[in-house]
């Protein structure tokens, strides 16, 4: 059974409405999201059992995140209770030249104070077939970091795919250690290791030859970004598919999306999409994430297929507000076929 794993932490998320600023809003939006959160729920929407792993306080705000994650089919049972707080994230959506801004309110919460020990992951890793985690985890707190690293060597020991987001968050490293002391230690028990490039160069010094992201007016060349995977591969010798995702900002709005897949010899290069007029692009990477797991399970062998459904999925939940991208396989293979029509379906 390909039963995924994830394990980080879940928000309460308020966003202003209609594109406010923080300073005009009278009232937020609540909504649920998380990296790994955001990664089970795409999986389940796509059929594969999806369970996800985290620590909250035991309180009504909560219980219905929990209530939310099960609607969608995620998997809960193993959920730790205990803590005092829910982290919470408040969301400015930008528009054009404005840039969206994330306020956090997450200190102190209840997975930032998890510890080793806390979860048997024997138990949770007993029937799974892939584990998933992101850079956000270990940047919460020095025991969230350590939990991290006993549930990846729990994984590699039952036999379990590894895969990481590097997701670095400046703003999250603030226990007294830095991403780059943290990081390596993690990421070397990963098979499958999906960032950008501005992730590979903030927390291992590792750059692109030949690219300026302020510069690209939105036009992303793949073939820049071989340098990057083939030293993540070198650095990280465990890894057999290393993931760049390719953005180009031309505006808040307007984006071009795409990926590469490095598996150790070839590069390979995904559809780009012109995506002119984003809803939420909060959970973009998630999507892709999810959708690259799918890929990867599904179309065992065909690794460009499954690059291909990452990034046609991730396009998608650019169409999509909230952190959850609620789209299906047939929705996401329609896309892949080439069809971005929009037209009605009756």
């Amino acid at each position: 059974m390909n039963r995924v794993v994830t394990f980080g932490e879940i928000m309460l998320r308020l966003a202003t409405p209609a594109y406010l600023r923080f300073s005009q809003a009278g009232e937020f939006t609540a909504t649920f999201g998380g990296g790994e959160a955001n990664v089970a729920v795409s999986l389940a929407n796509y059929g594969v059992p999806a369970e996800f792993i985290t620590r909250v306080p035991d309180n009504d705000i909560a219980r219905a995140c929990l209530m939310e994650l099960r609607r969608h089919g995620v998997d809960v049972s193993r959920v730790l209770r205990g803590g005092e707080r829910l982290g919470i994230y408040f969301l400015e959506t930008g528009a054009v030249a404005r840039a969206s801004k994330v306020v956090y309110d997450r200190a102190h919460s209840a997975i930032a104070e998890i510890e080793p020990g806390m979860v048997d992951w024997k138990e949770v890793f007993r029937d799974a077939a892939w584990f998933h985690w992101t850079g956000i985890t270990p940047a919460l707190s020095r025991g969230a970091a350590d939990a991290c690293l006993e549930a990846i060597r729990a994984a590699r020991e039952a036999g379990v795919t590894v895969s990481c987001d590097l997701n670095f968050r400046k703003n999250l490293w603030r226990y007294g250690s830095r991403a780059a002391d943290v990081m390596p230690a993690l990421v070397e028990g990963c098979d499958v290791i999906l960032g950008n490039e501005e992730d590979a160069e903030m927390v291992f010094g590792i750059k692109p030859e030949g690219f300026d992201a302020a510069a690209t007016g939105g036009k992303v060349q793949a073939g820049a970004f071989e340098s990057v995977c083939r030293q993540l591969s070198a650095r990280f010798p465990a890894a057999k598919k290393i993931i760049i995702t390719l953005r180009g900002s031309i505006n808040a709005n307007h984006n071009t999306w795409g990926g590469v897949l490095y598996d150790g010899t070839r590069l390979l290069e995904s559809t780009k999409y012109d995506i002119t007029h984003i809803v939420d692009r909060v959970g973009g990477g998630d999507s892709f994430m999810g959708g690259l797991i799918y890929g990867l399970l599904t179309y065992a062998g065909d690794d460009l297929k499954a690059l291909n459904f990452a990034v046609a999925a991730s396009c998608l939940k650019h169409t999509i507000y909230g952190d959850f991208n609620l789209v299906t396989v047939d929705e996401v293979e329609k896309l892949m076929k080439g069809d971005a029509s929009g037209r009605v379906s009756r």
